[in-house]
């Protein structure tokens, strides 16, 4: 078969796995995308409220169901999601109603958090409105479903896009699509959440990365850098600063690498080192003119529980004995269970083969590690934050075994040998 026919098996079997769980995989930040999306969509805020509180207790109903199945002592017992979508339901109206009582009306999302925590998702109009069409189409529960297939799906065929851009042969670039669909990027990206965009986002950066060095499409690779860019700042503007960051740096090395060989820089590097500091600096600008929460504001959110408590007097002190602690709990977990660490250093060693794009894919990889720095929670949902670093392992991964494949196909006799780049 085509190497396309392939590629779309696979992402035609991943979606049909995915019918497994169609429900309960929202988070509770995915009230406010949704209701983001369906308020673009037209409807008003007890609309969207119904529409969002339907969805998210059916499927913390379907959890509670699914888990009682399998508890050993109460699996006979009589099914608990009646009751769970009922007083899910009811305490998720008796917030909402509180605060549109009060008045509390203003922005698109509906106030299921104070106003102050909800001012973040409303700077983050990319994920509602990739969103919208599907929640039109199908209704929500569908819809949310169908959009995190599509947007899985196209991070895997961007995987694939980018090891061929580097001239990787099929089978492997095959094996970096498999692996961001079973790997935990296809498992976060499955959530109706922003993790599934800033994977597939990043990795077409990563795209126009690969296209650039290789020197075959130069502009249309910048132009896809800097658009990829563009659309983080709507879906999370602190990866969109992030990763221009890790690209100038990256790009900045290479460079100096060159130099120090007495090489020539080459315009690449420099040209998407260039992009990168834009990327960053346009961020910061225009964060700053439309005055979006401040990085102070963050860490308030995560030191007073979303603004439960009241501010913290000495906030950046205790943020940063927080990461100490974090960081040091985290590696104690890394050692228990070392998938992450393993695959990262496989990972690495393929980026190693090709230093020059090594460098930017160790970048993109750095901003999963930049994104749960600003966010020290060891229980925040299943790692979530840390996915853009399994970037590492499948791109590098497949770079790693390409001499391996590579010594493995044995020519016929007199058939042209295609060179190892």
């Amino acid at each position: 078969m085509r190497p396309r026919t392939w590629v779309l098996l696979l992402a035609a079997l991943f979606a049909l796995l995915q019918l497994a769980t169609v429900e309960g995989r929202d988070t509770p930040d995915s009230k406010n995308y949704v209701s983001y999306a369906l308020s673009l969509g037209g409807a008003d805020k007890r609309e969207a409220a119904r529409a969002t509180i339907d969805h998210y207790c059916a499927g913390r109903a379907a959890m509670a169901h699914r888990a009682q199945n399998v508890d050993v002592v109460r699996f006979h017992a009589p099914d608990p999601a009646p009751r769970v979508l009922r007083e899910c339901r009811e305490q998720e109206w008796r917030q909402v109603e509180a605060r549109l009582a009060a008045g509390d009306t203003a922005g698109h999302t509906v106030p299921f958090m104070p106003e102050r925590f909800m001012r973040i998702f409303e700077v983050r109009p990319g994920y509602p409105v990739f969103l919208l069409p599907f929640v039109t189409l199908f209704g929500v529960t569908w819809g949310v479903w169908a959009a995190g297939v599509v947007i899985t799906c196209a991070g895997g065929v961007l995987a694939y896009l980018v090891l061929r851009a580097l001239a990787v042969p099929v089978p492997l670039a095959l094996t970096g699509q498999a692996l961001f669909l079973v790997l935990p990027c296809g498992t976060t990206a499955m959530r109706p959440m922003t993790e599934g965009l800033l994977l597939a986002l990043t990795l077409a950066a990563l795209w126009g990365c690969a296209l650039v060095l290789g020197g075959t499409r130069p502009r249309a690779g910048l132009a896809l850098v800097g658009c990829a860019l563009l659309a983080l700042f709507t879906v999370k503007h602190s990866q969109a600063l992030f990763l221009g960051l890790c690209l100038g740096a990256a790009g900045a090395a290479v460079a100096v690498r060159r130099r120090r060989r007495g090489l020539p820089s080459g315009r690449g590097p420099v040209a998407l080192a260039a992009v990168g500091c834009a990327g960053m600096l346009g961020t910061l600008l225009v964060s700053r003119l439309l005055d979006y929460p401040s990085t102070s504001e963050s860490v308030q959110d995560l030191l007073t529980d979303h603004f439960a408590r009241p501010d913290r007097a000495r906030p950046w002190a205790e943020f940063f004995q927080l990461q100490g602690n974090f960081w040091m709990e985290w590696a104690r977990r890394q050692m228990g269970e070392p998938l992450f660490v393993a695959a990262s250093a496989a990972g690495a060693l393929g980026a190693l083969r090709r230093p020059a794009f090594g460098a930017f894919l160790a970048g993109a990889a750095c901003t999963g590690l930049l994104n749960q720095a600003g966010h020290p929670d060891i229980n925040i949902w299943g790692d979530r934050l840390i996915t853009l670093a399994w970037l590492l392992p499948v791109l590098g991964v497949p770079l790693l075994l390409e001499p391996v494949l590579r010594r493995a196909v044995v020519p016929a006799q007199g058939a042209a040998v295609e060179p190892v780049r």
